[in-house]
């Protein structure tokens, strides 16, 4: 009897077992994110001394608010089965 092949072309692709649900749903990350630059805008507004700050932590509730809009509208995008939309968007 021949010995086994051990090249990886014989033996099956490993496949990564699925995340659970709770680390594939952004939206608490989404929201921890909104809520420290919505904090971070206040104390830039109401201590003198960090008033440096304003035009970076505006910018960041900016940049936070549009990617949010762009993710939430791939992700209808997806759940309506558009055909350019991203895949992987939706937890099942």
């Amino acid at each position: 009897m021949p010995p086994a092949d051990p090249s990886p072309a014989a033996q099956p692709p490993i496949e990564a077992p699925p995340l659970p649900a709770a680390l594939l749903n952004p939206v608490p990350m989404v929201l921890v994110g909104a809520a420290l630059w919505l904090l971070a805008a206040i104390a830039s507004f109401t201590v003198a001394d960090l008033a440096d700050w304003r035009p970076v932590t505006v910018a960041g509730l900016g940049v936070g608010a549009v990617g949010s809009a762009i993710f939430l509208w791939q992700r209808s995008a997806a759940r309506r089965g558009s055909k350019g939309a991203q895949t992987g968007l939706t937890v099942d």
